[in-house]
């Protein structure tokens, strides 16, 4: 018995199935008989008795359909039937090969009539009843199919079985008590400082029983990890140590942790959860701080979510705690504004002439969101931009010719107007800043992006956001261009361009370090720019709480973005749904908006998907 995409149940067993690999236009499909069973030479001997019958969820994300299996006769003498449990990985025929599934239901009663197959294979532990229903929940919350959510709930290597626990020592009690109170409110959010490394409230969380702990990078994760084993905690770091979280400890790892077994999970506890990292890039892009607080739901636990600047996403889950104002304004950095109004445009350049001064001592750290040697050019002679024939797109200056961004147009370093050769840089890449910076402080500069596999070793450094997950300490951080991100094209920009400063000051830790973090703009009233210079976030918060509930957009409202290859052909499925708005599309991509989630999402699980790629993202971050 399978469930197709529209949540129907299908009366038809594996054996029903055949690869029509043979068929003209066959792309891997399989096709049942005229009678909807499967030709005679695929059906087990139908002398055999009856035996136990579970049903399986196959790891073929196309078919996404539940099929019912025979448990082998000789599984039972063995002892591998008493091993089968629901969540157990095997591996199963179908349309003619062998491949992994997940047992979904144990003691199933088959439709008469059906012909099942045996179990080819125990593969081993898997995820339990509990992981399968939230991989359920899953793939309606983010519009995929549950073998993705599976996938993320098993572990990375075959688990035989799982080991089990001797002892659970008590975390120790320590300065962070403060944060037990914090476990009081079922959930709630936890303004932190900048620089705070989580570690009390960890302990908080691990005196309460096994925790789910996650955050948004690797080497966080394995600082924690260590921090909590000195304190006597029993910790798995996920992915990796599937089997001893199974067994029973405190959980820690990123991302994928949120799906990582926790058989007495007492607390989920999820750091930084503003991070971008927390969220999913392929498809399903499921949100590990929305997992996170489902499975504290539906196990009536206690969730904390844990940031200097929350989302508003996170300040509408719970009651928001925060440490008094001055607390909270010693645990960020000095702050400096440097205001470019009266700089002229064209002849000032990418420095102000007041950050040399800010350049003399210590490990100095520079920010520029953008690539390359020059990314805006002006003739020097007669002030025009550098663009292409038509005037449409600007130029810019690739080794000792200028193209435009998507190379169609190519020409000499020449003005169009003038016939000048001298030319400005109005908006500077990294690389060509990186030059400039190095002749400003008469040093070396390494630069850093997302590309660069080196650690960077000179006093100076600059690159683009990259650079802040790649230095550990800095003694003053310097946005180059921070109103490139107050005017970013995007709807959480002002949420972003604040968290990008909380990392900032994070590397330059509390305000007696001494650390200063420089802000080079042309828009120093801007909110942003106040919510870092007096450490309070909530200036952000509350005028994005007003726009966003303005505009219906998340989270006081559902966004959904449709594109690849079978975007037109899944619209068209889809329709006009009652309650979803659909705009587009826009170079091959639909958006679409709806007052809840439930009415978006229950729509596009009722909608057939194509053969071709088909990505949607819920919520985008980026749009």
């Amino acid at each position: 018995m399978g469930s197709d995409e529209s949540g129907r149940r299908s009366q038809v067993g594996p054996g029903a199935l055949i690869p029509d690999s043979d068929l003209p236009g066959a792309q891997g499909r399989f096709v049942l008989d005229e009678t909807g069973s499967a030709p005679a030479h695929h059906r087990p001997d139908p002398t055999r008795p009856p035996g136990r019958v579970v049903r399986v969820v196959p790891d073929v994300p196309a078919i996404d359909r539940e099929f019912d299996y025979l448990v082998p006769a000789a599984w039972v003498d063995d002892g591998r039937a008493a091993r089968l449990a629901v969540g157990s990985m095997v591996r199963v025929e179908l349309a003619g090969r062998r491949v992994a599934a997940w047992v979904v239901e144990l003691d199933v009663k088959p439709p008469p009539g059906v012909k099942l197959s045996p179990l080819s294979k125990l593969s081993g532990v898997g995820p339990d009843a509990e992981m399968i229903d939230l991989a359920e929940w899953g793939a309606w919350r983010w519009a995929g199919r549950k073998v993705s959510f599976l996938r993320s709930a098993s572990p990375p290597r075959m688990v035989a079985g799982v080991p089990r626990r001797r002892s659970r020592p008590r975390a120790p009690a320590g300065p962070g008590d403060v944060f037990d109170d914090a476990f009081t409110h079922g959930v709630a959010v936890v303004r932190t400082p900048p620089a705070d490394d989580g570690v009390p409230l960890a302990l908080a969380a691990c005196r309460l029983g096994d925790s789910l702990l996650i955050v948004g990078e690797m080497a966080r994760a394995r600082r924690m990890a260590i921090a909590l084993r000195r304190a006597g905690v029993t910790v798995a770091l996920g992915p990796t140590e599937w089997a001893t979280a199974a067994g029973g400890a405190t959980v820690v790892g990123t991302r994928s942790a949120a799906w990582m077994p926790l058989p007495e999970l007492a607390a989920v506890v999820v750091f930084d959860e503003h991070e971008e990292q927390l969220k999913e890039e392929r498809t399903p892009t499921w949100h590990a701080r929305d997992v996170a607080l489902e499975r504290a739901r539906r196990r009536g636990v206690p969730a904390l979510l844990s940031s200097p600047t929350p989302t508003l996403e996170a300040l509408r889950a719970g009651r928001l705690l925060r440490p008094d104002r001055s607390a909270e304004r010693a645990g960020w950095p000095i702050v400096d504004v440097l205001d470019r109004r009266d700089d002229d445009p064209v002849k000032a350049g990418l420095f102000a002439e007041r950050l040399a001064e800010r350049l003399g001592e210590g490990r100095v750290v520079c920010v520029l969101n953008r690539l390359g040697r020059s990314r805006l050019l002006a003739c020097a002679s007669c002030g025009e931009l550098v663009r292409s024939e038509d005037g449409a797109s600007p130029m810019i200056l690739l080794d000792d010719r200028l193209e435009t961004a998507d190379g169609t147009e190519s020409r000499p370093v020449v003005c169009a107007h003038c016939g000048s050769t001298k030319l400005k840089n109005l908006r500077a890449g990294v690389t060509r800043a990186r030059e400039e910076l190095s002749a400003l402080v008469g040093e070396p500069v390494d630069e850093v992006t997302a590309s660069t596999d080196t650690a960077p070793v000179s006093r100076v450094v600059i690159g683009t956001e990259a650079v802040l997950h790649r230095v550990e300490q800095a003694d003053v951080v310097v946005f180059l261009d921070l109103d490139q991100e107050l005017l970013a094209p995007r709807q959480r920009a002002f949420e972003q361009a604040l968290a990008l400063l909380a990392r900032a000051a994070g590397l330059l830790g509390p305000r007696r370090d001494g650390g200063r973090l420089v802000l080079q703009t042309r828009q120093p009233d801007h909110e942003v720019v106040q919510a870092a210079r007096r450490a309070d976030p909530s200036i952000v918060a509350v005028a994005e709480r007003d726009r966003r509930k303005a505009l219906g957009t998340p989270p006081y409202g559902a966004q959904v973005l449709v594109s690849g290859a079978g975007a037109a052909a899944f619209m068209a499925a889809l329709g006009t749904p009652p309650g979803v708005r659909i705009r587009g599309p826009l170079d091959g991509r639909w958006l679409l908006r709806a007052d809840t989630h439930r009415l978006v999402l229950d729509a596009l699980a009722a909608t057939p998907r194509p053969s071709s790629r088909l990505r949607v993202e819920v919520d985008p971050l980026r749009v």
